[in-house]
């Protein structure tokens, strides 16, 4: 593979990078912070965010993986039936750099159908795995007509040792409004029970939200 197809994966920690590449990390209009959560649905996370994004009337965007979709359905209906946007993160959550461009088609085309089987949606947003794109990646996502979509801020609630204190602080340090937050509503890709302390969080990212003056929504509702 050629050295320019690994470039865009530094995106997510290189800016500059993600806007030469025109990977959206913003809202296009900072009426909102967009919230977001990846590798779900999973049966005690998802409900658990679902609950305090619906007691403070907010919304959100669920980067969903099909594996988990097709082992929650009804969970993955049930995000849609709430008023917040689903968003495809892949069908298995794995590192696109190694991966060819036709085996990516199919991986996509699997988590598109997954998803729009469960919910009665088709998915326009993608996010892959990490937030790492390859060229080719990129490419082929532009080409189905989608949107590739990577975050402004996060609260690296993976992690082993995160605290809800932590994450929160991380997900809203110099938050501004057109921010896009990166959670996790699951632990299937990360430490065990990290969705605890996710969803522990959340109460404290979505004051920070509100201190703004804007509210927390899904991408496409700022759009």
């Amino acid at each position: 593979m050629r050295a320019d197809w690994f470039l865009p994966a530094a995106a997510p920690l290189v800016p500059a990078l993600a806007r030469l590449y025109g990977i959206e990390c913003h809202l296009a209009r900072n009426d909102a912070v967009a919230i977001t959560f990846d590798d779900g649905p999973h049966d005690q996370g998802t409900p658990a965010v679902l609950a305090e994004l619906h007691r403070r009337e907010a919304t959100a965007t669920f980067f969903l993986v099909g594996e988990q979709v097709r082992r929650r359905p009804a969970l993955a209906r049930e995000i849609v039936d709430a008023g917040h946007e689903v968003a495809v993160h892949g069908d298995r959550h794995t590192l696109l750099l190694r991966r060819r461009v036709r085996e990516l088609a199919d991986d996509l085309d699997r988590a598109a159908a997954t998803i729009a089987d469960a919910t009665g949606v088709s998915p326009t947003l993608y996010r892959p795995p990490y937030g790492v794109f390859s060229a080719g990646a990129l490419a082929h996502v532009r080409s189905r007509g989608w949107r590739p979509v990577l975050w402004s801020t996060w609260g690296r609630d993976w992690e082993r040792r995160a605290t809800p204190e932590a994450i929160a602080r991380r997900a809203t340090r110099g938050l501004r409004p057109g921010d896009v937050v990166l959670l996790h509503d699951s632990d299937a890709y990360s430490s065990d029970d990290s969705w605890r302390r996710t969803a522990a969080a959340l109460p404290s990212v979505i004051d920070a939200v509100a201190a703004l003056g804007v509210p927390a929504s899904s991408i496409t509702q700022s759009t």
